[in-house]
């Protein structure tokens, strides 16, 4: 029987989100295989995948904030706001050169903070059913709403001229939500000159860290966090007796222990050190939001 676990992977380039789950699913033996949140072919670095029934704590992690680390090229804008689009317009060379550097930071501060961006029309968003790259693949255009998500972060780390073109090497931590591939097009488009991603590297998703992931090759016999390991690194632990996780698994409340949560869910971990499940505030009470199956340690 396999085992309930967080896997953590690091993803090659050229490689969907949807392969590594397909590849996980063979190494491990089971179909039940997902992941929280989805990386473009083009990108390389951290999934998390749930495995078994830890699949159920994928919707407490996709929410997570997520630190990438990428390649903005200024100078040329493409169809996917990527490398793997066709190129629509490139800048004259002259144009590009004037641009400073205190430019780029007064450009890259407008996109810091609390912000309203409109994903890119490849993106995975559902419009009407369909994925949106689906509808753009099919010839269809598509204008997506603007949604609010937060940049803590967005660093410049290198600047490089060279032929007319300025490539940025920065870091960006962010809202789950946040398109990467959007704040390369916004900026280049706030500067008039284009821009596109070359590169997207994502190296933390909440408490995850692509350097304690394994290899696309590494799948078999990977080391996995249990359920209780993960739920505590992603929420506030909650430790509950014997009695508590009994009464939490036969969907009674814990009576007069809201005050015990910092904030509104947390992970009921039982004596041995496994997740009965997340619990939420009701009342003055806890109530069950989720329940796992009795995990083995």
């Amino acid at each position: 029987m396999v085992a309930p676990g967080i896997l953590l992977v690091d993803k090659p380039g050229g490689l969907t989100s949807h392969d590594v789950v397909a590849r996980t699913r063979r190494a491990f033996g089971t179909r039940k295989v997902g992941h929280a949140g989805t990386l473009d072919p083009m990108a390389t670095g951290l999934l998390v995948i749930g495995i078994e029934g830890a699949t159920r704590l994928l919707t407490y992690i996709v929410g997570a904030d997520k630190t990438y680390r990428a390649t903005i090229r200024l100078g040329e804008a493409t169809t996917t706001d990527d490398a793997e689009g066709e190129t629509t317009a490139r800048a004259a060379a002259a144009l590009v050169d004037a641009v400073t550097s205190a430019q780029l930071a007064e450009g890259v501060t407008a996109l810091t903070g609390d912000i309203s961006q409109v994903p890119s029309s490849v993106s995975a968003i559902k419009v009407d059913g369909r994925r949106a790259y689906d509808r753009v693949r099919a010839g269809e255009e598509i204008e997506l709403k603007a949604r609010a998500v937060t940049v803590s972060r967005f660093d410049v780390v290198a600047e490089r001229r060279e032929q007319g073109l300025i490539d940025l090497d920065v870091v960006v931590d962010c809202s789950s939500g946040t398109y990467i591939r959007a704040l390369a097009r916004d900026l280049g488009e706030s500067l008039g000159v284009g821009g596109h991603l070359t590169a997207l590297r994502r190296t933390k998703v909440g408490p995850f860290d692509v350097a304690d992931a394994v290899g696309i090759d590494a799948l078999d016999g990977a080391p996995t966090l249990t359920p209780g390991d993960a739920a505590s690194k992603v929420l506030q632990r909650l430790d509950v007796s014997a009695e508590d996780a009994r009464d939490l698994r036969h969907g009674k409340r814990l009576i007069e222990q809201a005050a015990r949560l910092d904030g509104s869910i947390a992970a009921a971990i039982d004596q041995n050190g496994a997740l009965v499940g997340i619990v939420e505030k009701r009342g003055r009470d806890l109530k069950s939001a989720m329940n796992m199956p009795e995990e083995s340690r």
